[in-house]
């Protein structure tokens, strides 16, 4: 019966990582992950705020921005997260 060759044709031994030593992982990183959780936190705070202050403003205040109470409360009671 004949042997059959796994390595390269050269006859070297292929290179592997030294042990202990962890492989990339085909994918997002935690800190990238964690930097797109961070944006998206923000940026719900920053809807909660401006919808707040839109709940402030008066009416003539509205009138200047071209838009009504009804457009208003359709927007302030968004949830944070839609936009």
């Amino acid at each position: 019966m004949k042997a059959l060759s796994l390595g390269p044709a050269t006859g070297r031994v292929p290179r592997t990582a030294p042990q202990g030593v962890r492989r990339r992982v085909a994918g997002p990183s935690l800190r990238h992950v964690l930097s797109l959780v961070r944006k998206m936190l923000q940026q719900w705070g920053r809807r909660r705020r401006e919808r707040a202050e839109l709940a402030r403003l008066d009416d003539r205040m509205l009138r200047d921005i071209g838009i009504t109470r009804g457009d208003v409360w359709q927007e302030i009671n968004k949830p944070f997260w839609r936009q």
